[in-house]
């Protein structure tokens, strides 16, 4: 039986779901901020202030919306806030102000030495030189999380949530690049019309989707101890740069043909990755049926709870619930109650994989438990209700998840 200690944590127990920044974090914005406004600076350079602001806004457009449908699938284990806006900063700031940097450079070096035009020593760059770079400068955030933040990179959804994450950072500042570029060419607002087209209509997932490779790479490593680390990160970043690379030579040499293949490969590779993030869903699903039943002596855990817990349509009614009975206070207080709980689930995998030592786990453990209890006390509920919902038939208008 697992016991449980009502007295209070020595601090904060919400240390253990990772939702304050860090001053580390707050260091590292900075840096990428300033990288960014760097990156932008050349773009004020290349045109006049009115193209870049248009540029910029037509950048920034669809950035919402993509953002919500990465988001839309880290909803059983939200990542922290604080990773994943560094994550994006980095693609929209260091990396794509390196990579601009060194990718400039070899178009140069192409000119020099191959003695071609500019427009095909760009197909060149653009096919063999700009995957290596740009998906190298993408993936060293992914390297550091795997470094330092092992814990947060619980399954492949992780990898891909984050790899989309810097690819969407990326992909908005690039585009402004290239919003500006046509707009100073001779064909001007049409130019820049067919660009946005592809770019920001046709083709916006296309970074994500590359760095999601190294991504699931990545998160598959953090499974894992010994050399076969190795072997799985490589194999990542090899397949994102030839994805890449793919994609930027039939776009190139392919014509409209070309493009159409390019279309049908990123889409198959998304199929792949949708399939992955559902198969990951049922694995978490599985470690909270698997490990949270032996806590219910704990009064923090019920079969409703493990019920309620296992399903994101029931997620959401627990917490529409938690809103309408407890408002602000009440929504807060089940979010942090259905993270820890699947936490706690992913801690004891963690364990079981050996990635945790004995101290970390029972500190995390406490913790945990500790933000469940004071959570279930900020959403009490009617006797009859819970009844209800203890035989798996809640009534209209009330989700399980209520203390015992």
């Amino acid at each position: 039986m697992i016991r449980y200690s009502h007295r209070m944590a020595s601090r904060d127990p919400r240390w253990v779901l990772k939702d304050r920044p860090s001053f580390t974090l707050i260091i590292g914005l900075v840096a990428t901020g300033i990288c960014a406004l760097v990156s932008f600076s050349f773009d004020v350079l290349n045109g006049a202030p009115v193209q870049f602001f248009i540029a910029l806004g037509l950048a920034l457009a669809p950035v919402p919306l993509l953002l919500a449908a990465v988001l839309a699938l880290d909803r059983m284990e939200p990542e922290p806030r604080g990773d994943l806006v560094f994550a994006f900063a980095w693609g929209a700031g260091i990396a794509v102000l390196v990579a601009g940097v060194i990718n400039s450079l070899n178009l140069h070096y192409i000119i020099d030495t191959a003695k071609l035009s500019e427009p095909s020593a760009r197909n060149i760059a653009a096919t063999f030189g700009a995957p290596v770079v740009e998906e190298t400068m993408k993936g060293l955030v992914l390297l550091g999380l795997l470094k330092y933040r092992r814990a947060e990179l619980d399954g492949p959804t992780d990898g891909v949530i984050y790899a989309s994450m810097v690819g969407l950072g990326f992909a908005m500042s690039e585009n402004v690049s290239y919003y500006v570029a046509a707009l100073n060419s001779e064909t001007g607002a049409m130019g820049l019309a067919v660009t946005v087209v592809l770019r920001g209509l046709l083709s916006p997932f296309a970074h994500p989707l590359f760095t999601s490779m190294i991504g699931v790479a990545v998160a598959y490593a953090a499974q894992r101890h010994g050399p076969e680390r190795v072997f799985y990160v490589m194999a990542g970043w090899v397949g994102a740069m030839v994805l890449h690379g793919l994609w930027n030579g039939l776009v190139s040499y392919g014509g409209f043909p070309g493009l159409v293949i390019a279309y049908l490969a990123l889409m198959v590779v998304l199929i792949v990755l949708i399939m992955v993030v559902f198969r990951d869903r049922r694995r978490i699903v599985a470690l909270i049926q698997r490990y949270l039943p032996p806590y219910e002596p704990t009064k923090l855990v019920n079969r409703a709870d493990i019920h309620m817990l296992s399903g994101l349509e029931r997620r959401r009614q627990a917490r529409q619930w938690a809103k309408a009975h407890g408002g602000k206070r009440g929504l807060r207080a089940m979010k942090d109650y259905q993270l820890a709980a699947t936490e706690l689930g992913l801690l004891h995998e963690r364990a079981a994989r050996r990635m945790v030592d004995e101290h970390t786990f029972h500190e995390e453990q406490r913790a945990l438990l500790e933000c469940m209890s004071v959570a279930r006390a900020d959403f009490p509920v009617p006797p009859a209700h819970l009844r209800a919902a203890a035989r798996g038939m809640p009534p209209p208008g009330y989700a399980p998840g209520a203390p015992s």
